[in-house]
C-alpha cells in the first residue's frame, strides 16, 4: 500500500484519515520566506505529534500554507487546527521579530479563518454505489 493508504489501528478501530488544511495570514500579508516556511514545518510537524497525528505533506507560498495531516479519530479538527495556529504564531513571532511588525494591530499570524478538507480513500460515487450494493435483509 501507498503511504496515503497505511492503515491505522487504534483499541477499538481500523482507520486511515487524512485533512488537507490552507491557512492564511491576517489580512493576507505577504509575510512568508522560504526560513519561515521551513521552522513552521518543524513546529507543525512537533504539534502533530502531540496529537498523535503525522504531518504528511507540508509547503506554502508568502501569506498560506498547505498541510495534509493523518489524524486519528479521536482527534478532533477543530481543536488540531487551534493548535497548530496557536502554536506556530506564538513561537514564529518569538523567533522572527520581523513577523511582528506586520501585525501591530491585530498581534496575530493567522486570520481566524481556515480551510479542512477530507481526502484519500475512493470516490465518493464508489463508496455511495457500494453501500447501495448491499444485501438488505427482508
Amino acid at each position: 500500500m501507498g503511504e496515503m493508504q497505511k492503515i491505522r489501528t487504534g483499541r477499538h478501530c481500523v482507520f486511515v484519515m487524512h485533512v488537507h488544511l490552507v491557512f492564511v495570514t491576517k489580512f493576507r500579508h505577504k509575510v512568508f520566506t522560504g526560513a519561515h516556511l521551513t521552522r513552521m514545518e518543524e513546529i507543525m510537524r512537533s504539534v502533530c505529534a502531540d496529537f498523535e497525528c503525522e504531518l504528511v505533506e507540508f509547503n506554502g507560498e508568502d501569506n498560506h500554507v498547505h498541510l495534509l495531516v493523518n489524524f486519528p479519530p479521536k482527534v478532533a479538527v477543530t481543536k488540531l487546527v487551534n493548535s497548530l495556529k496557536g502554536v506556530s504564531s506564538r513561537r514564529l513571532r518569538q523567533e522572527f521579530p520581523d513577523l511582528v511588525r506586520h501585525y501591530w494591530r491585530a498581534n496575530k499570524l493567522w486570520s481566524g479563518s481556515y480551510f479542512a478538507g477530507t481526502v484519500g480513500g475512493a470516490p465518493l460515487s464508489v463508496v455511495k454505489q457500494y453501500i447501495e450494493q448491499q444485501n438488505r435483509p427482508v
